[in-house]
């Protein structure tokens, strides 16, 4: 991660990597035979570490702030943090890197079900359908990317990417209320189950 963050995809090398791990090259070389092999087992590692690190912090989140847009803030915080840096640096790559590009697009499915399958752990109690859920959870990763691209270059100075995320979250309160409130008028003009 630290490497490609540092270095990006062509200047990170399994070498490299050895040396900040503090291994030597056999070792790595043994369990990790390819760069590619190397980078899709450090990328499972990192999607399921960030999956429990992002459910724990919404656990201890103050009770008011655990809802859907305590939510969004805090997966903002995951894409504005290194790990989602490294992985946008492989999803640039991956545009040229014909060998690449399978990974990259695997990724982005695992990615896309592990959001989908935490809103649905974090929110059992919403009424929309799986479809809609999920394009809605595709919508908000892809606008999350492109802002945490915007964010890597002016760092939000103009506020812009916090006035998208608190549109978003007004949004998202209208489509999933809080437990216990009654849904909106606008929240009814979306699939729901029966």
């Amino acid at each position: 991660m630290d490497c490609l963050v540092d270095l990006g995809w062509s200047g990170t090398s399994t070498t490299e990597v050895a040396r900040r791990a503090g291994v030597s090259r056999g070792a790595q070389q043994h369990h990790y035979p390819t760069k590619m092999v190397l980078v899709a087992a450090a990328l499972e590692h990192l999607l399921e570490a960030q999956r429990l690190a992002y459910e724990r912090a919404f656990a201890v989140l103050p009770a008011e702030r655990r809802d859907v847009a305590g939510a969004l803030d805090l997966l903002w915080e995951v894409f504005r943090d290194k790990p989602a840096k490294a992985l946008t640096e492989l999803a640039v790559a991956a545009r040229t890197d014909d060998e690449l590009r399978p990974l990259c697009r695997d990724l982005n499915e695992r990615v896309l079900q592990v959001i989908v399958e935490t809103f649905e752990r974090l929110f059992p109690a919403n009424t929309l359908t799986p479809e809609f859920t999920d394009s809605v959870l595709r919508g908000v990763f892809a606008m999350f990317v492109g802002l945490s691209v915007q964010n890597a270059l002016d760092d939000d100075e103009s506020g812009h990417q916090e006035a998208v995320l608190r549109t978003l979250k007004d949004f998202a309160r209208q489509l999933v209320p809080e437990p216990g409130a009654s849904p909106t008028a606008a929240s009814t003009a979306v699939p729901t189950r029966t």
